[in-house]
């Protein structure tokens, strides 16, 4: 069975690569029948933080990659946290020595740090030398009871060539002969990322590991940890890295990179991850909307590239708005008032009393709407009476002073008669302003600018509609 994971570190928010990465293995995991793993890599004890791991298990929820196993999942959580497990590496670190394939390493930092100085000034890359691989166990002993502070390596052999074969990249050779006997416990005895990750993921199972390529340096390193320990190797897949526009690592200096912000600024989880699906992978076809159960029927591994992939914000407010436009009223609706609330257009007396309006004014948006954020900017003036013209609506209502008043003039007389069904008072509001000798463009405009203060919006008859009688009126007399 596929058996996959994603192993945040949870030491800030969880970010736009990170999510994409955990979204391509919940995909290929469930394209699979597999298992999709959730562990917490806190072995950095000084920037962890609780704050940050429950961010980073709400973004995960709020994207709708629930995991199969993991936090929450299992009647022993400690599974899955790096710090709770230390016990399982401490004795995998023994067995290594034991056999001679690790061994403790007294040098210290002064030394490595002479010598790094001395490759510099070489112009030669600094390797070290495994000098301490050299000593006795009797040597070893000596240090060690003196109080020596030591780190334990694994050896690595310095002939011939680490092979990955990557699903993604392909074959990628590195020579063993530029690899380092590689530290897997600190001298505080805190184990190494390369070497818990290899414990990790072979305890659990993992078959498949994908991750982004920047993770690719690290991966000879864990082979030969895999070798050492005995343990079957995983295929290995890495993906490429999301880009900025200066084609560099996306970062805060490219604009907003946590995921929950997204959440926050009005796009939808379902847009977000049918943007992320597409970053760096494509289907097989020239589609780009796609709901979850679709992505999870055509994602494969075969289909991602090589080459970064550029985040363009652009397309994801593309993508939200189509998905915003295939809500229904009443999802909408439940979607939007929070934003409305947040501003103060609308109160929770609102919602009680006048939700049909709000649904009314909501779905008049929903064509414009590219985030749900823009709700409240867009539809105000349905809400509040109190509303300005807009720079533009004033240059109108003045280049038209000459017919305005006889604009509103017949337009109330009309909804006065009438009342204000849109398909009647378009028909009659056209017939009356051309037997007056005013056009379309400056009757459509000028009405437009009384009701809502703006050039701009949904249908002036749809609006009319919405407002009812007595607040188109009351908007009438307001201007005339």
């Amino acid at each position: 069975m596929v058996r996959v994971r994603f192993a945040p570190s949870p030491t800030g928010y969880l970010h736009i690569g990170g999510a994409r990465t955990a979204l391509f293995n919940y995909l290929f995991a469930k394209h699979n029948d597999g298992k999709f793993i959730l562990r917490i890599e806190d072995t950095d004890k000084d920037r962890s933080t609780r704050e940050s791991e429950a961010e980073i298990l709400e973004s995960m929820k709020w994207l709708g990659l629930d995991w199969d196993e993991g936090p929450g999942k299992s009647a022993d959580d400690s599974l899955y946290y790096q710090t709770r497990r230390l016990p399982i590496y401490h004795a995998h670190a023994d067995k290594l020595i034991s056999e001679n394939k690790a061994y403790k390493c007294f040098c210290t930092k002064e030394e490595l740090d002479g010598e790094r100085k001395k490759a510099e000034a070489e112009k030669r890359a600094f390797k070290y030398d495994g000098r301490c691989g050299l000593l006795t166990k009797e040597e070893a002993k000596q240090k060690e009871d003196a109080g020596m502070p030591f780190v334990v390596r694994v050896r690595v052999e310095q002939t011939g060539e680490t092979v990955i074969n990557d699903i993604v990249r392909g074959e990628v050779r590195v020579q063993n002969s530029t690899l380092d006997d590689i530290i897997i416990l600190r001298t505080d005895k805190m184990p190494i990322y390369n070497f818990v990750v290899v414990v990790d993921d072979m305890e659990m199972g993992i078959t498949h590991v994908i991750r982004g390529e920047d993770h690719l340096s690290n991966t000879p390193k864990q082979i030969h940890i895999y070798k050492a320990l005995g343990f079957p190797m995983p295929q290995f897949a890495h993906i490429p890295l999301i880009l900025g526009a200066d084609k560099s690592k996306l970062s805060k200096r490219h604009g907003e990179t946590a995921v929950l912000r997204y959440k926050e600024n009005g796009y939808l989880p379902e847009a977000l991850v049918n943007y992320l699906a597409l970053l760096g992978w494509s289907p097989d076809n020239d589609d780009t909307i796609f709901s979850m159960e679709q992505l999870v029927s055509k994602f494969a591994l075969e289909r991602v590239h090589k080459s970064g992939a550029m985040f363009d914000n652009k397309k994801l407010m593309f993508i939200n708005g189509v998905h915003i436009r295939g809500k229904n009223a009443d999802e909408l609706t439940k979607l939007c008032v929070p934003y409305l609330l947040k501003s103060g257009v609308i109160t929770e007396g609102d919602i009680k009393n006048r939700y049909d309006f709000i649904k009314h004014a909501v779905v008049l948006q929903q064509e414009k709407l590219q985030v749900l954020a823009e709700i409240s900017d867009l539809s105000s003036y349905f809400f509040k009476d109190d509303y300005d013209m807009n720079e533009d609506a004033k240059k109108v209502w003045e280049k038209n002073e000459a017919e305005r008043g006889k604009v509103l003039e017949i337009f109330s007389k009309i909804i006065t008669e009438i009342g204000v069904d849109k398909a009647k008072v378009e028909e009659r509001l056209k017939a009356d302003m051309e037997t007056a000798g005013i056009k379309p463009k400056v009757f459509m405009h000028v009405i437009r600018v009384v009701l809502s203060g703006t050039t701009m919006g949904p249908g002036l008859f749809d609006i009319s509609e919405t407002f009812g009688y007595d607040k188109c009126m009351a908007r009438i007399k307001k201007y005339s």
